[in-house]
Formats: structure tokens, C-alpha cells, sequence
């Protein structure tokens, strides 16, 4: 039973004007949009109000046009690719609010989808200004957030709106919810986390978070030898943040007080210049030589990996645990990855992922659609993983 109101306790939208909240800040070229991941995502939603007869009614930011109209930010170029993952024709409006948006809304029937002009073209959006919100609720009778990507933000098309009309979860929202529901705030136990990428600096919220919530948490990644560094062993030239030794060993006496397993690498994949297929080899992490650098984590290391993945029941993933960019310093992140996905598709493993590199890492090995859930919301899964209040999420629970 969740904890949010879903599409579920809507009840029937047939004649209904519904403003559904979406993330359409997907990457353009040339006019044309060249990624629409984000896009096919939010097509059940939107075809299941229509369907049921409801008007729907998109809302979307789009780049950072701050507070006014910016003719590179519109959102009327997404419009083709909307429509063709859709299989129906979508209306457009230039403006969000105001004369021009109350007559688009006007004009739609009964199963119609017409998308407004990118919100962030009034500053009342990023302000939350409640005489905006206002002005949005005004031609909508319920309002559905989609856009678990924009839900860290508390805007007044993520959060105000949802104090002024029935607010609900749309499916991607639900599915978000749900699959992070199981990742760390009622999952199957033992837990792993999975942390890699470059730098710790920028994940000391989400690690110390984390020795508090799971049982095990494999630390990867250049961020890994700022804690080799302060373990008082040599990392050569490699990537590491010296100035944050203390930091690292206050997270790992945090871990150690909290029964959680901290895995470290054992050795690693050390080469000379930072580029694909440059000379390498494999040595234990107390001998990686003065003028070499950790690009990867050896093979050893992913066994142990794997042997904790094998020992737990749910998997939070975020970043890769090596240069995975370049071959072959990609080994050990495809390696694991590999292995969770196995194992989820074995039943054995709830596995939840997503951030920044984690898709592109995990598509790169191939195993994009077997993990149980990979959220590509980027910064709102970030502050998630912090345990951070997300506005937009708070603001359905309290319609609960």
C-alpha cells in the first residue's frame, strides 16, 4: 500500500481538465530531440488519462531561461516526438498561464493533449510564488505529478500546485516511489550500496547517509583512493581529494559504529595516461607504482563484489566503479553490473539504480533493462539517496 495517492484514487476523469506535471527536458540538436527516454516514459500516463476521457494537459521546464521567454528554450520543438511516441495529435500553447493558455485549454475535448509553453518562462515558477500557482491551477480541476526528476525542486509546478487541486502520482511517479520504497526505506534485508564515480566531495551527504541504512557499501571509483590515501596507502598519480582523508575516515569510524561493511578495493588496474587502451597492469592496492593511476578496480576486487552482491537481498546503485568510458577500464563496472542483473533476473536481488553516469554505465554493459528499477531523475534520486525532504513528493504524501 503506498503512502501517496495514486492515479487510483483519482476516480473517473472523463471531462476533466488534468495538469499533468512531465519532464521533458530531454537533449536536443539541431531542432530535433536525440534522446527520448524521458518522453516514452511518460506515454502510459498520459495515454490512461486520455483514454479515460480526461484533457490533458502537459507542464514542463525546459533549460534554464531564467524568469522570461527564451526562443532556444521553448518546448515546441519536443512537440513532433511527443506526438509520435503518443500515436495522437498534440496541441501546443505559447504561453503557460494567461489569455493565451486559458483559450488552448478551451479548446480541447474530451481525450485531447495539448502541451503549454515552458513554465520557467515566468519567474513566478522557480519562486514558487503562490500567485503563479494560481494562475496554473486555474485551468486545471486536477492535478498529477509525472516528474519525480523535478520533485527535489519546490516550484509551483512541482509543489504549489499540489495544494491547490485533487494531487495525485502518476504512474512513473508511482513506479519511482514504490521502487525507492524498497531500496532503503522498507527493503529486504541484507542491503548493499553500490558508490562510485570520481570525487567524494560531491557525495559526502549520500555516503554518510547511507553507513546508517544498509549493511554493506562498496565504495569504487576515483572516490575510492581518497579513502585508500587515508588509510595511509600510496595511489600514485591517480585522481583523490588529499584534503578529505579526514573526512573519508570519519565516514568509515561512522560505518564501523553502525555495523556497516565498508568494501574497498583489494587491488587495481593502474596505467601510466589516462586514455582507452593505454599499457596497464593489475597490482595489489599497497603496490601501485609512484608514476601510475587507478583506472579501475582489479579482479579481485570485483569477486568480492560480487560475493556481497550474492549475499544480499536489495542493491542501491549509483556510479561506476572505474573510468568505465574507456576500454578496458570499463572491466569491472560491466562485470558487476552483469552479476546484479543475474541475479535480479533470478528473483534473488531487488535492484534500484540511477544518477548521472549510472544509466550510460549500466547501458554500456548491457543490462539497462534487467535491473528492477533504474531512475533516471539524476539530482531528485541524488538527494534521495542524501535523505533529503523532496518537496514535490512531500507535497502528495500530506494529500494522503
Amino acid at each position: 500500500m503506498t503512502a501517496f495517492r495514486t492515479l487510483d484514487d483519482a476516480g473517473a476523469l472523463k471531462g476533466r481538465r488534468v495538469l499533468l506535471r512531465v519532464d521533458l527536458n530531454v537533449p536536443m540538436e539541431g531542432g530535433r530531440v536525440t534522446d527520448a527516454t524521458r518522453i516514452e516514459r511518460i506515454v502510459p500516463t498520459i495515454r490512461e488519462i486520455a483514454d479515460g476521457g480526461g484533457r490533458v494537459i502537459l507542464l514542463a521546464h525546459f533549460g534554464r531561461p531564467k524568469g522570461k521567454p527564451e526562443p532556444r528554450d521553448s518546448l515546441r520543438p519536443v512537440v513532433p516526438t511527443l506526438a509520435e511516441h503518443l500515436g495522437r495529435l498534440v496541441a501546443f500553447a505559447e504561453d503557460c498561464v494567461g489569455p493565451v493558455a486559458v483559450e488552448a485549454v478551451a479548446a480541447i475535448s474530451d481525450g485531447d493533449v495539448l502541451l503549454l509553453e515552458n513554465t520557467r518562462f515566468h519567474p513566478g515558477e522557480e519562486k514558487n510564488d503562490p500567485a503563479f500557482a494560481d494562475r496554473l491551477a486555474a485551468n486545471g480541476d486536477v492535478y498529477v505529478n509525472e516528474a519525480f526528476s523535478a520533485a527535489h525542486r519546490a516550484h509551483a509546478s512541482t509543489e504549489g500546485l499540489a495544494h491547490l487541486l485533487p494531487a495525485y502520482a502518476g504512474r512513473l511517479m508511482q513506479a519511482e516511489l514504490d521502487a525507492l520504497t524498497k531500496g532503503l526505506e522498507a527493503p529486504s534485508r541484507p542491503v548493499i550500496a553500490l558508490v562510485g564515480g570520481a570525487k567524494v566531495s560531491s557525495k559526502i551527504d549520500l555516503l554518510q547517509n547511507l553507513v546508517a541504512k544498509v549493511d554493506m557499501l562498496v565504495i569504487g571509483g576515483g572516490m575510492a583512493n581518497t579513502f585508500l590515501h587515508a588509510q595511509g596507502k600510496a595511489v600514485g598519480k591517480s585522481l583523490c581529494e588529499k584534503d578529505l582523508a579526514d573526512t573519508a575516515l570519519r565516514i568509515l569510524n561512522a560505518a564501523s559504529a553502525a555495523k556497516c561493511r565498508i568494501i574497498l578495493p583489494v587491488d587495481a588496474v593502474v596505467a601510466s595516461e589516462f586514455k582507452a587502451n593505454a599499457p596497464h597492469e593489475t597490482v595489489g592496492v599497497d603496490a601501485v607504482p609512484d608514476p601510475g593511476m587507478i583506472l579501475d578496480a582489479g579482479p579481485a576486487s570485483v569477486a568480492e563484489i560480487n560475493a556481497a552482491i550474492d549475499a544480499a537481498a536489495t542493491l542501491v546503485w549509483n556510479g561506476p566503479l572505474g573510468a568505465f568510458e574507456l576500454t578496458p577500464f570499463d572491466a569491472a563496472t560491466v562485470a558487476a553490473a552483469r552479476h546484479a542483473a543475474e541475479r535480479t533476473r533470478a528473483g534473488r536481488l531487488v535492484s534500484v539504480a540511477g544518477g548521472g553516469d549510472t544509466v550510460a554505465a549500466l547501458n554500456h554493459a548491457g543490462v539497462g533493462e534487467d535491473f528492477s528499477y533504474i531512475s533516471t531523475a539524476g539530482g531528485a534520486f541524488l538527494e534521495w539517496l542524501e535523505g533529503k525532504v523532496l518537496p514535490g513528493v512531500e507535497a502528495l504524501r500530506a494529500k494522503a
